[in-house]
Protein backbone atom coordinates (compact mmCIF):
# COMPACT_ATOMS: atom_id res chain seq x y z
CA UNK A 1 0.00 0.00 0.00
CA UNK A 2 1.38 3.18 -0.95
CA UNK A 3 1.12 6.37 1.51
CA UNK A 4 -1.43 8.84 -0.39
CA UNK A 5 -4.26 10.82 1.33
CA UNK A 6 -6.43 8.10 1.94
CA UNK A 7 -3.74 6.58 4.34
CA UNK A 8 -3.15 9.98 5.90
CA UNK A 9 -6.38 10.65 6.96
CA UNK A 10 -7.01 7.18 8.19
CA UNK A 11 -3.76 7.56 10.38
CA UNK A 12 -4.59 11.22 11.55
CA UNK A 13 -8.02 10.12 12.61
CA UNK A 14 -6.79 7.04 14.25
CA UNK A 15 -4.50 9.30 16.31
CA UNK A 16 -7.30 11.92 17.01
CA UNK A 17 -9.20 9.38 18.71
CA UNK A 18 -6.31 7.30 20.38
CA UNK A 19 -5.93 10.47 23.06
CA UNK A 20 -9.65 11.69 22.53
CA UNK A 21 -11.67 8.27 23.89
CA UNK A 22 -9.12 5.78 24.71
CA UNK A 23 -8.92 5.25 28.67
CA UNK A 24 -4.80 6.81 29.93
CA UNK A 25 -3.92 3.34 30.86
CA UNK A 26 -4.06 1.37 27.81
CA UNK A 27 -2.43 3.92 25.62
CA UNK A 28 0.92 2.45 25.43
CA UNK A 29 -1.06 -0.54 24.62
CA UNK A 30 -2.86 0.71 22.06
CA UNK A 31 0.14 2.10 20.56
CA UNK A 32 1.71 -1.05 20.18
CA UNK A 33 -1.08 -2.93 18.72
CA UNK A 34 -1.66 -0.02 16.03
CA UNK A 35 2.22 0.10 15.28
CA UNK A 36 2.11 -3.98 14.77
CA UNK A 37 -1.19 -3.54 12.52
CA UNK A 38 0.07 -1.25 10.63
CA UNK A 39 3.46 -1.83 9.48
CA UNK A 40 1.70 -4.87 7.63
CA UNK A 41 -1.46 -2.35 6.29
CA UNK A 42 1.17 -0.09 4.90
CA UNK A 43 3.20 -3.10 3.68
CA UNK A 44 2.87 -2.93 -0.37
CA UNK A 45 1.83 -6.37 -2.28
CA UNK A 46 4.41 -7.67 -3.57
CA UNK A 47 5.17 -10.80 -6.78
CA UNK A 48 6.56 -13.30 -4.44
CA UNK A 49 3.98 -15.37 -2.59
CA UNK A 50 3.18 -14.67 1.07
CA UNK A 51 6.33 -12.32 1.24
CA UNK A 52 4.51 -9.16 1.85
CA UNK A 53 3.21 -10.75 4.96
CA UNK A 54 6.36 -12.88 5.73
CA UNK A 55 8.95 -9.70 5.70
CA UNK A 56 6.94 -7.56 8.44
CA UNK A 57 6.59 -10.72 10.04
CA UNK A 58 10.47 -10.67 10.03
CA UNK A 59 10.61 -7.17 11.02
CA UNK A 60 8.56 -8.31 14.31
CA UNK A 61 11.15 -11.58 14.67
CA UNK A 62 14.16 -9.66 14.63
CA UNK A 63 12.78 -6.59 17.09
CA UNK A 64 12.43 -9.20 19.13
CA UNK A 65 15.80 -11.29 18.63
CA UNK A 66 16.85 -7.49 19.37
CA UNK A 67 15.19 -6.92 22.76
CA UNK A 68 16.19 -10.27 24.06
CA UNK A 69 19.96 -9.18 23.07
CA UNK A 70 19.71 -5.51 24.64
CA UNK A 71 18.11 -6.98 27.89
CA UNK A 72 20.31 -5.41 31.09
CA UNK A 73 23.15 -7.72 32.20
CA UNK A 74 21.46 -10.20 35.23
CA UNK A 75 18.20 -10.16 33.65
CA UNK A 76 16.09 -13.66 34.47
CA UNK A 77 16.12 -16.13 32.16
CA UNK A 78 12.67 -16.14 32.34
CA UNK A 79 10.02 -13.86 31.05
CA UNK A 80 7.99 -11.39 33.22
CA UNK A 81 4.59 -11.43 33.42
CA UNK A 82 4.33 -8.34 31.10
CA UNK A 83 6.83 -9.17 28.55
CA UNK A 84 5.60 -12.98 28.33
CA UNK A 85 1.71 -11.28 27.77
CA UNK A 86 3.44 -8.92 25.18
CA UNK A 87 5.15 -11.90 23.32
CA UNK A 88 1.69 -13.91 23.78
CA UNK A 89 -0.25 -10.90 22.05
CA UNK A 90 2.31 -10.13 19.18
CA UNK A 91 2.33 -13.35 18.42
CA UNK A 92 -1.80 -13.62 18.72
CA UNK A 93 -1.71 -10.34 16.46
CA UNK A 94 0.19 -12.15 13.60
CA UNK A 95 -1.86 -14.89 13.62
CA UNK A 96 -4.92 -13.25 14.00
CA UNK A 97 -3.71 -10.87 10.71
CA UNK A 98 -3.39 -14.22 8.79
CA UNK A 99 -7.12 -14.77 8.96
CA UNK A 100 -7.86 -11.99 6.76
CA UNK A 101 -6.78 -14.46 3.74
CA UNK A 102 -10.35 -15.65 4.06
CA UNK A 103 -11.93 -11.94 3.51
CA UNK A 104 -13.34 -10.87 0.13
CA UNK A 105 -10.76 -8.54 -1.65
CA UNK A 106 -12.71 -5.62 -1.41
CA UNK A 107 -12.49 -6.13 2.72
CA UNK A 108 -8.87 -7.55 2.87
CA UNK A 109 -7.18 -4.76 5.63
CA UNK A 110 -3.74 -5.87 4.13
CA UNK A 111 -4.07 -5.80 0.38
CA UNK A 112 -2.49 -8.70 -0.38
CA UNK A 113 -3.38 -12.74 0.63
CA UNK A 114 -1.44 -13.94 3.78
CA UNK A 115 -0.45 -17.53 4.37
CA UNK A 116 -2.47 -20.13 5.88
CA UNK A 117 -3.13 -19.68 9.53
CA UNK A 118 -2.38 -23.24 10.41
CA UNK A 119 0.88 -23.21 8.82
CA UNK A 120 1.95 -19.85 9.92
CA UNK A 121 1.27 -20.81 13.70
CA UNK A 122 3.52 -24.00 13.25
CA UNK A 123 6.17 -21.76 11.55
CA UNK A 124 6.11 -19.29 14.24
CA UNK A 125 6.19 -21.84 17.07
CA UNK A 126 8.95 -23.60 15.12
CA UNK A 127 11.03 -19.96 14.79
CA UNK A 128 10.56 -19.36 18.54
CA UNK A 129 11.76 -22.77 19.75
CA UNK A 130 15.06 -22.58 17.39
CA UNK A 131 15.74 -19.11 18.77
CA UNK A 132 15.57 -20.14 22.04
CA UNK A 133 18.12 -22.72 21.59
CA UNK A 134 20.40 -20.38 19.64
CA UNK A 135 20.09 -17.64 22.45
CA UNK A 136 20.40 -20.08 25.27
CA UNK A 137 23.77 -21.41 22.94
CA UNK A 138 24.61 -17.61 22.87
CA UNK A 139 25.25 -17.66 26.39
CA UNK A 140 28.30 -19.28 26.28
CA UNK A 141 30.09 -16.61 24.52
CA UNK A 142 31.33 -13.44 25.69
CA UNK A 143 28.16 -10.52 25.78
CA UNK A 144 29.84 -7.90 23.44
CA UNK A 145 30.86 -11.17 20.67
CA UNK A 146 26.67 -11.53 21.28
CA UNK A 147 25.97 -8.12 20.15
CA UNK A 148 28.29 -7.74 17.36
CA UNK A 149 26.89 -10.78 15.72
CA UNK A 150 23.55 -9.38 16.27
CA UNK A 151 24.70 -6.21 14.48
CA UNK A 152 26.56 -7.95 11.63
CA UNK A 153 23.57 -10.11 10.53
CA UNK A 154 21.62 -6.54 10.49
CA UNK A 155 23.93 -5.74 8.68
CA UNK A 156 24.00 -8.97 6.30
CA UNK A 157 20.39 -8.50 6.04
CA UNK A 158 20.72 -5.13 4.77
CA UNK A 159 23.58 -5.80 2.17
CA UNK A 160 21.26 -8.26 0.50
CA UNK A 161 17.99 -6.25 0.28
CA UNK A 162 20.26 -3.09 -0.96
CA UNK A 163 22.35 -5.10 -3.44
CA UNK A 164 19.92 -5.86 -6.86
CA UNK A 165 22.09 -9.38 -7.77
CA UNK A 166 21.97 -10.84 -4.01
CA UNK A 167 17.73 -9.36 -3.50
CA UNK A 168 17.43 -10.80 -7.01
CA UNK A 169 18.95 -14.46 -5.83
CA UNK A 170 17.14 -14.57 -2.87
CA UNK A 171 13.72 -13.87 -4.26
CA UNK A 172 14.76 -16.46 -7.21
CA UNK A 173 15.02 -18.91 -4.06
CA UNK A 174 11.63 -18.18 -2.44
CA UNK A 175 10.03 -18.23 -6.07
CA UNK A 176 11.43 -21.77 -6.29
CA UNK A 177 10.03 -22.49 -2.62
CA UNK A 178 6.94 -21.14 -3.23
CA UNK A 179 6.18 -23.36 -6.43
CA UNK A 180 6.99 -19.77 -8.76
CA UNK A 181 9.03 -19.11 -11.75
CA UNK A 182 12.48 -18.45 -10.54
CA UNK A 183 13.71 -17.36 -13.75
CA UNK A 184 10.79 -13.81 -13.17
CA UNK A 185 12.67 -12.80 -9.82
CA UNK A 186 13.44 -9.69 -9.38
CA UNK A 187 14.18 -7.28 -6.27
CA UNK A 188 10.58 -6.30 -6.31
CA UNK A 189 9.34 -9.71 -4.95
CA UNK A 190 11.53 -8.40 -1.77
CA UNK A 191 10.15 -4.41 -1.63
CA UNK A 192 10.75 -4.94 2.30
CA UNK A 193 8.79 -1.90 3.91
CA UNK A 194 10.46 0.21 6.81
CA UNK A 195 13.83 -2.11 7.17
CA UNK A 196 15.47 0.78 6.09
CA UNK A 197 14.79 2.33 9.21
CA UNK A 198 14.23 -0.42 11.24
CA UNK A 199 18.07 -1.64 10.66
CA UNK A 200 19.12 1.54 11.80
CA UNK A 201 17.44 1.74 14.94
CA UNK A 202 18.41 -2.63 15.82
CA UNK A 203 21.65 -1.04 15.61
CA UNK A 204 21.50 1.81 17.39
CA UNK A 205 20.02 -0.56 20.06
CA UNK A 206 22.17 -3.25 19.84
CA UNK A 207 25.41 -0.75 20.25
CA UNK A 208 24.19 1.23 23.04
CA UNK A 209 23.72 -1.94 24.98
CA UNK A 210 27.27 -2.50 23.97
CA UNK A 211 28.31 0.44 25.78
CA UNK A 212 26.15 0.53 28.48
CA UNK A 213 24.14 3.78 27.60
CA UNK A 214 21.15 1.75 26.43
CA UNK A 215 18.03 2.51 28.75
CA UNK A 216 16.02 -0.54 30.54
CA UNK A 217 12.96 -1.23 27.89
CA UNK A 218 10.23 -4.02 28.24
CA UNK A 219 9.34 -5.59 24.94
CA UNK A 220 6.65 -3.58 24.63
CA UNK A 221 8.46 -0.19 24.72
CA UNK A 222 11.28 -1.82 22.59
CA UNK A 223 8.64 -2.80 19.76
CA UNK A 224 7.01 0.15 19.78
CA UNK A 225 9.99 1.60 19.54
CA UNK A 226 11.28 -0.01 16.42
CA UNK A 227 8.12 0.26 14.49
CA UNK A 228 6.32 3.17 15.66
CA UNK A 229 4.01 3.06 12.43
CA UNK A 230 4.50 7.37 12.01
CA UNK A 231 7.88 7.25 11.23
CA UNK A 232 8.37 3.71 9.82
CA UNK A 233 8.54 4.49 6.20
CA UNK A 234 10.57 7.52 6.10
CA UNK A 235 12.23 8.26 10.10
CA UNK A 236 13.31 10.30 11.62
CA UNK A 237 15.17 7.97 12.98
CA UNK A 238 14.32 8.42 16.93
CA UNK A 239 16.97 8.02 19.98
CA UNK A 240 15.45 5.25 22.17
CA UNK A 241 16.15 7.02 25.34
CA UNK A 242 14.54 10.17 23.88
CA UNK A 243 11.42 7.80 22.39
CA UNK A 244 10.96 5.81 25.56
CA UNK A 245 10.64 9.14 27.94
CA UNK A 246 7.42 10.78 25.67
CA UNK A 247 6.23 6.95 25.51
CA UNK A 248 6.38 6.67 29.71
CA UNK A 249 4.51 9.97 29.50
CA UNK A 250 1.62 8.91 27.32
CA UNK A 251 -0.76 7.78 30.26
CA UNK A 252 -0.55 11.51 31.50
CA UNK A 253 -1.25 13.35 28.39
CA UNK A 254 -4.43 15.66 28.05
CA UNK A 255 -6.50 14.25 25.57
CA UNK A 256 -8.46 17.09 24.13
CA UNK A 257 -5.17 19.26 24.15
CA UNK A 258 -5.74 22.34 22.03
CA UNK A 259 -2.53 23.65 21.71
CA UNK A 260 -0.90 20.18 20.99
CA UNK A 261 -3.70 19.70 18.00
CA UNK A 262 -3.51 22.76 16.28
CA UNK A 263 0.69 22.38 16.26
CA UNK A 264 0.17 18.97 15.20
CA UNK A 265 -2.64 19.70 12.37
CA UNK A 266 -0.73 22.42 11.39
CA UNK A 267 2.57 20.21 11.20
CA UNK A 268 1.28 17.69 9.01
CA UNK A 269 -1.08 20.79 6.99
CA UNK A 270 2.51 21.77 5.65
CA UNK A 271 3.89 18.44 4.85
CA UNK A 272 0.91 17.92 3.00
CA UNK A 273 0.90 20.63 0.94
CA UNK A 274 5.18 20.31 0.69
CA UNK A 275 4.07 16.32 -1.27
CA UNK A 276 1.23 16.75 -2.56
CA UNK A 277 1.24 19.87 -3.66
CA UNK A 278 4.34 21.57 -4.68
CA UNK A 279 6.57 18.14 -4.97
CA UNK A 280 3.99 16.32 -7.17
CA UNK A 281 4.06 19.22 -9.09
CA UNK A 282 7.65 19.08 -9.34
CA UNK A 283 7.14 15.63 -10.78
CA UNK A 284 5.11 16.44 -13.75
CA UNK A 285 7.94 16.97 -15.91
CA UNK A 286 9.74 19.91 -13.99
CA UNK A 287 12.57 18.24 -12.50
CA UNK A 288 14.99 15.33 -13.67
CA UNK A 289 14.07 11.82 -14.15
CA UNK A 290 16.66 8.85 -15.53
CA UNK A 291 14.00 8.72 -18.23
CA UNK A 292 15.03 12.66 -19.19
CA UNK A 293 18.25 12.87 -18.71
CA UNK A 294 19.41 12.12 -21.84
CA UNK A 295 16.31 12.90 -23.76
CA UNK A 296 17.25 16.84 -22.64
CA UNK A 297 20.38 18.26 -24.80
CA UNK A 298 19.93 22.06 -23.69
CA UNK A 299 22.71 22.87 -20.81
CA UNK A 300 20.17 25.42 -19.90
CA UNK A 301 16.41 23.09 -19.43
CA UNK A 302 19.08 20.40 -18.24
CA UNK A 303 20.10 22.69 -15.14
CA UNK A 304 16.45 23.67 -14.73
CA UNK A 305 15.34 20.11 -14.16
CA UNK A 306 18.36 19.57 -12.26
CA UNK A 307 17.01 22.11 -9.94
CA UNK A 308 13.43 20.92 -10.20
CA UNK A 309 14.83 17.87 -9.01
CA UNK A 310 16.61 18.98 -5.82
CA UNK A 311 13.59 20.78 -4.60
CA UNK A 312 11.15 18.08 -5.58
CA UNK A 313 13.31 15.88 -3.21
CA UNK A 314 13.16 18.01 -0.40
CA UNK A 315 9.48 18.48 -0.73
CA UNK A 316 8.63 15.63 -1.31
CA UNK A 317 11.30 13.57 1.80
CA UNK A 318 10.58 17.11 4.48
CA UNK A 319 6.98 16.50 3.69
CA UNK A 320 6.94 13.03 4.90
CA UNK A 321 9.00 13.92 7.60
CA UNK A 322 6.41 16.89 8.80
CA UNK A 323 3.55 14.31 8.13
CA UNK A 324 5.51 12.32 10.88
CA UNK A 325 6.07 14.42 13.26
CA UNK A 326 2.36 15.83 13.19
CA UNK A 327 1.25 12.22 13.95
CA UNK A 328 3.72 11.70 16.92
CA UNK A 329 2.14 15.12 18.53
CA UNK A 330 -0.84 13.39 18.08
CA UNK A 331 -0.16 10.34 19.77
CA UNK A 332 1.79 11.91 22.50
CA UNK A 333 5.18 11.82 20.96
CA UNK A 334 7.43 13.85 19.94
CA UNK A 335 9.98 13.21 17.04
CA UNK A 336 12.95 14.82 16.38
CA UNK A 337 13.30 17.46 13.27
CA UNK A 338 14.97 16.30 10.37
CA UNK A 339 15.49 19.13 8.15
CA UNK A 340 15.84 22.92 8.56
CA UNK A 341 16.36 24.80 5.49
CA UNK A 342 19.29 23.18 4.75
CA UNK A 343 19.30 24.34 0.87
CA UNK A 344 20.25 27.81 2.60
CA UNK A 345 23.33 27.24 4.13
CA UNK A 346 26.88 28.03 3.55
CA UNK A 347 28.48 25.58 3.28
CA UNK A 348 28.42 21.73 3.11
CA UNK A 349 28.89 20.72 6.85
CA UNK A 350 26.19 23.14 7.50
CA UNK A 351 24.26 21.06 4.90
CA UNK A 352 24.55 17.92 6.46
CA UNK A 353 23.65 19.24 9.80
CA UNK A 354 20.25 20.08 8.18
CA UNK A 355 19.75 17.60 5.73
CA UNK A 356 18.11 14.16 7.13
CA UNK A 357 19.31 15.35 10.11
CA UNK A 358 18.81 11.91 12.25
CA UNK A 359 20.31 9.68 9.60
CA UNK A 360 23.80 12.30 9.66
CA UNK A 361 23.56 11.72 13.47
CA UNK A 362 23.49 8.47 13.30
CA UNK A 363 26.39 7.98 11.34
CA UNK A 364 28.23 10.67 13.16
CA UNK A 365 27.63 8.86 16.01
CA UNK A 366 28.23 5.22 15.31
CA UNK A 367 30.54 5.58 11.97
CA UNK A 368 32.45 8.74 12.31
CA UNK A 369 32.92 8.72 16.16
CA UNK A 370 34.27 5.26 16.90
CA UNK A 371 36.01 4.81 13.78
CA UNK A 372 38.05 8.29 14.17
CA UNK A 373 39.21 7.35 17.91
CA UNK A 374 40.07 3.98 17.00
CA UNK A 375 42.51 5.53 14.25
CA UNK A 376 43.50 7.73 16.97
CA UNK A 377 44.60 5.25 19.59
CA UNK A 378 46.73 3.41 17.20
CA UNK A 379 50.77 3.66 17.54
CA UNK A 380 52.32 5.58 15.75
CA UNK A 381 49.24 7.36 15.05
CA UNK A 382 48.32 8.30 11.59
CA UNK A 383 48.25 12.21 10.36
CA UNK A 384 45.17 13.85 11.73
CA UNK A 385 43.99 15.01 8.34
CA UNK A 386 44.59 10.94 7.19
CA UNK A 387 42.07 10.32 10.45
CA UNK A 388 39.68 12.82 9.43
CA UNK A 389 39.57 12.17 6.07
CA UNK A 390 39.59 8.05 6.06
CA UNK A 391 36.53 8.39 8.99
CA UNK A 392 34.66 11.75 6.93
CA UNK A 393 34.62 9.31 3.71
CA UNK A 394 33.39 6.11 5.21
CA UNK A 395 30.29 8.27 7.45
CA UNK A 396 29.33 9.56 4.07
CA UNK A 397 30.05 6.23 2.62
CA UNK A 398 27.94 4.45 4.94
CA UNK A 399 25.29 7.16 4.04
CA UNK A 400 25.03 6.64 0.26
CA UNK A 401 25.13 2.86 0.32
CA UNK A 402 22.53 2.71 2.98
CA UNK A 403 20.08 4.08 0.12
CA UNK A 404 20.93 0.95 -2.33
CA UNK A 405 24.48 -0.85 -2.70
CA UNK A 406 25.19 0.60 -6.31
CA UNK A 407 28.34 2.36 -8.05
CA UNK A 408 26.05 5.77 -8.39
CA UNK A 409 25.35 5.76 -4.33
CA UNK A 410 29.07 5.05 -3.68
CA UNK A 411 29.97 8.42 -5.76
CA UNK A 412 27.40 10.65 -4.23
CA UNK A 413 29.04 9.19 -0.69
CA UNK A 414 32.39 9.64 -1.70
CA UNK A 415 31.34 12.95 -3.20
CA UNK A 416 30.04 14.28 -0.20
CA UNK A 417 32.83 12.75 1.93
CA UNK A 418 35.54 14.64 0.18
CA UNK A 419 33.23 17.48 0.22
CA UNK A 420 33.12 17.51 4.32
CA UNK A 421 37.07 16.75 4.02
CA UNK A 422 37.79 20.32 1.77
CA UNK A 423 35.75 22.40 3.91
CA UNK A 424 37.13 20.89 7.12
CA UNK A 425 40.77 21.87 5.77
CA UNK A 426 39.35 25.39 4.28
CA UNK A 427 38.01 26.24 7.79
CA UNK A 428 41.35 25.72 9.72
CA UNK A 429 43.45 27.28 7.72
CA UNK A 430 40.67 30.31 7.58
CA UNK A 431 39.79 30.23 11.09
CA UNK A 432 41.39 33.58 12.16
CA UNK A 433 40.29 35.57 8.92
CA UNK A 434 36.86 34.17 9.14
CA UNK A 435 36.79 35.35 12.49
CA UNK A 436 37.50 38.88 12.04
CA UNK A 437 35.08 38.88 8.69
CA UNK A 438 31.89 39.67 10.38
CA UNK A 439 33.50 43.08 11.32
CA UNK A 440 33.39 44.27 7.23
CA UNK A 441 29.66 44.32 6.85
CA UNK A 442 29.82 44.28 2.80
CA UNK A 443 32.47 41.90 2.42
CA UNK A 444 30.68 39.64 4.75
CA UNK A 445 27.69 39.69 3.03
CA UNK A 446 29.35 38.82 -0.17
CA UNK A 447 31.27 36.16 1.22
CA UNK A 448 27.80 34.81 2.36
CA UNK A 449 26.28 34.93 -0.74
CA UNK A 450 29.31 33.03 -2.65
CA UNK A 451 29.76 30.54 0.24
CA UNK A 452 26.31 29.74 -0.25
CA UNK A 453 26.03 29.88 -3.71
CA UNK A 454 28.71 27.56 -4.03
CA UNK A 455 27.57 24.96 -1.38
CA UNK A 456 23.84 24.92 -3.44
CA UNK A 457 25.73 24.31 -6.80
CA UNK A 458 28.04 21.53 -4.80
CA UNK A 459 25.02 19.69 -3.23
CA UNK A 460 22.61 19.86 -6.69
CA UNK A 461 25.65 18.74 -8.74
CA UNK A 462 25.82 15.59 -6.45
CA UNK A 463 21.94 14.78 -6.80
CA UNK A 464 22.87 13.51 -10.05
CA UNK A 465 25.00 10.72 -8.99
CA UNK A 466 21.77 10.20 -6.14
CA UNK A 467 18.97 9.97 -9.09
CA UNK A 468 20.42 8.07 -12.63
CA UNK A 469 21.51 4.53 -11.57
CA UNK A 470 24.49 3.91 -14.07
CA UNK A 471 27.53 6.15 -14.27
CA UNK A 472 28.03 6.21 -17.67
CA UNK A 473 24.58 8.09 -17.62
CA UNK A 474 25.44 10.43 -15.11
CA UNK A 475 29.13 11.47 -17.12
CA UNK A 476 26.57 12.42 -20.16
CA UNK A 477 24.71 14.86 -18.03
CA UNK A 478 27.64 16.42 -16.16
CA UNK A 479 29.04 16.62 -19.47
CA UNK A 480 25.71 18.17 -21.15
CA UNK A 481 25.39 20.28 -18.00
CA UNK A 482 28.83 21.72 -18.98
CA UNK A 483 27.78 22.44 -22.46
CA UNK A 484 30.25 19.83 -23.84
Amino acid sequence: MTVDLTTIAILTTTAVLYTAVLPRPTRPWALFVGSVVAIYWLQPDVPLRWASFALQTSTLGLTVLGWWLTRPAGAPKKLSREDGLTLALLGGLVIALSFFRFAPAGYNLLGFRPPDSFWLTLTLLGVGVALAVLLGLARRFDERQVLTGGMLLIVVLFVILKTEGLTTAVAGLGRGFTGQDPSLASPLDLSWLGFSYVAFRLIHTLRDRQNGILPTLNLREYVTYIIFFPSYIAGPIDRAERFIKDLRAVPSLVGLDGARYTTAFLRIALGLTKKFIIADTLAQGMSLTPQNALQTESAFWLWILLYGYALRLYFDFSGYTDIAIGLGLLLGIKLPENFRWPYLKTNITSFWQSWHITLSDWARFYVFSPLSRTLLRRKPRPDTRLIVLVSQLATMLTIGLWHGVTVNFFIWGLWHGLGLFMHKQWSDRTRSWYRALPQKRWQWRAWQGVSWFVTLQFVVLGWVWFLLPEVNTAVVVFTRLFGF
